[in-house]
């Protein structure tokens, strides 16, 4: 055969293979309302920068009954001209389960991804593990045994480069594992779901009847189990949160984040700041209109918005620099933090300090909750994993103490004593360790109203924010307009920053 006959069959091999499961199937893909595995990588990579990998691989390499790239397409591309590896679940072909010769393809990826230092990508729309009953693979289904590398080597690469899972459709057992361990995990509404085993798995070990969304859909884990980061409403929609994620983002671990061009002046100065927050400790606002007053644009990519709302996490910029939003929210349990707000603040500043995004801090916290209900569930445990992720971080930290500052609640919002590189107030804020009122009806519990009254006043002035700048206990009091340009400031000037930290073979971190 000649070399031009050989090229006509490969050809003829490598356009099978991109026909995916074949028409039928990708018809009943695009009713469901999902894009199939190639259209998603189209519209998540910069046009034409596709090259893949595998792309003629089949179940245990069987060429008379070929599966399409067995299931998954992989290979390597850029976004905003920087290169990623990425892999797409074909749901089309055998339900997207995972096979031996398609994981193989995929851990070469992230083979690449590692030794490269480039982030990673899942696009999962799988049915897990592979399962047959076809005595002639047992052979396959022994070498079970041989597998599990998959997490191991996510693991390995965590904190080196950007992993991120999105579910464009179900994740079940193993393959539930992949955005578990992942970095930015985005949902699709009505056609993705993760669950360690399906509704048949479910039925068949506990009895219990439970449809694919009601066990863990995107509701399921964008507000209550905290387990997804964002729910989008169609696969469009999440390919772009993806590359909108990804821009906040170096490529890897020891890269500073890439900073943007930006026509929002540094020294903005917002009146809207003087009327946002009112002086009333107890009465509720909107820290998110804080928050766009003070960042690039208005513009905040929120991490877990529907999940722990008492505490608002998100990725932004000020001056063109990314930094990472750490912000109590008065409007949900008054900005208390329970265990679900010190889960979701430890993981996102974990998140920015392994990839060296600044952390600003906006602090209107009464405290962590307490009672015998959050003491059941391990607040302690809880808010120590906070304080542990806090303390650890050596990226600049900024600290604006907007109102009300008390208890523990003041250290895990990087108070003082947390390295903060700036710590600044804004007039009429008070740090203590609770309100005077809350001091007064502990200590003075058995006096009358009218006498707590009077001592509560006589407490107050002894935590004014003037008396506590006046000790040097903050480093100004500042005009509220003045914070954005006071931040943009800092930010600059804590590019060289550097920490050290005695040597240890790892840390014992709360779980």
């Amino acid at each position: 055969m000649s070399m031009r006959n050989k090229m006509e069959e490969l050809e003829r091999r490598r356009s099978q293979a991109r026909k995916m499961g074949g028409e039928a199937r990708l018809s009943r893909q695009k009713e469901r309302g999902k894009l199939d595995a190639r259209a998603r990588l189209d519209l998540l990579l910069d046009p034409k920068t596709f090259r893949e990998i595998g792309l003629l691989a089949t179940h245990l390499g069987k060429l008379d009954s070929p599966t399409p790239a067995d299931g998954v397409v992989c290979g390597t591309g850029f976004i905003e001209s920087r290169p990623v590896c990425v892999a797409s679940y074909d749901f089309t072909v055998l339900g997207g389960s995972i096979g031996p010769v398609g994981e193989r393809k995929v851990a070469r990826l992230r083979e690449l991804a590692l030794r490269e230092r480039i982030p990673m990508i899942w696009l999962v729309d799988s049915a897990g593990a592979r399962l047959s009953a076809d005595p002639e693979e047992a052979a396959w289904i022994t070498s079970f045994a041989d597998t599990g590398y998959l997490f191991r080597e996510q693991v390995v690469m965590s904190g080196v480069v950007p992993l991120v899972a999105a579910m464009v459709g179900p994740g079940a057992a193993g393959t539930a594992y992949i955005p578990g361990l992942a970095d930015f995990v985005p949902m699709v509404r009505g056609t993705s779901s993760l669950a360690i085993g399906g509704p048949y798995l479910v039925k068949s070990i506990v009895g219990e009847d439970v449809t694919e969304e009601a066990l863990g859909g995107s509701k399921v884990h964008t507000e209550v189990s905290g387990v997804a980061d964002l729910e989008t409403a169609n696969d469009a929609e999440c390919l772009a949160a993806v590359r909108d994620y990804l821009s906040y983002f170096p490529s890897r671990a020891g890269e500073k984040p890439p900073r943007r061009t930006s026509s929002d002046p540094a020294d903005r100065r917002e009146e809207a700041l003087l009327d946002i927050v009112p002086h009333n400790p107890r009465q509720a606002y909107d820290v998110d209109k804080v928050i766009a007053a003070i960042v690039d644009g208005g513009q905040l990519f929120e991490i877990k918005p529907r999940w722990a709302r008492n505490i608002v996490t998100g990725l932004a910029r000020i001056d063109g620099w990314p930094v990472g939003i750490v912000a109590n929210n008065p409007m949900q349990a008054g900005g208390v933090l329970d265990v679900n707000a010190a889960d979701k603040a430890a993981r996102f500043v974990n998140l920015c300090d392994a990839f060296e995004i600044p952390l600003v801090f906006l602090q209107d916290v009464p405290g962590f909750m307490v009672g015998s209900k959050v003491e059941q569930q391990g607040i302690i445990r809880h808010g120590a994993k906070m304080l542990y992720a806090v303390a650890s971080a050596t990226v600049p930290k900024l600290t604006v103490v907007m109102r009300k500052a008390y208890g523990a609640g003041y250290y895990v919002m990087n108070g003082r004593a947390y390295e903060p590189d700036l710590l600044v107030a804004w007039p009429g804020a008070e740090i203590s360790v609770m309100g005077a009122e809350g001091m007064v009806a502990i200590a003075a519990n058995k006096e009358t109203d009218e006498v707590k009254k009077q001592l509560a006043e006589a407490i107050r002035p002894h935590i004014d924010i003037e008396r506590t700048a006046a000790l040097g206990y903050v480093d100004d009091v500042i005009d509220p307009r003045e914070t954005r340009p006071l931040l943009a400031h800092y930010l600059t000037l804590c590019q060289g920053k550097q920490v050290e930290r005695p040597w240890r073979k790892r840390e014992v971190a709360p779980v």
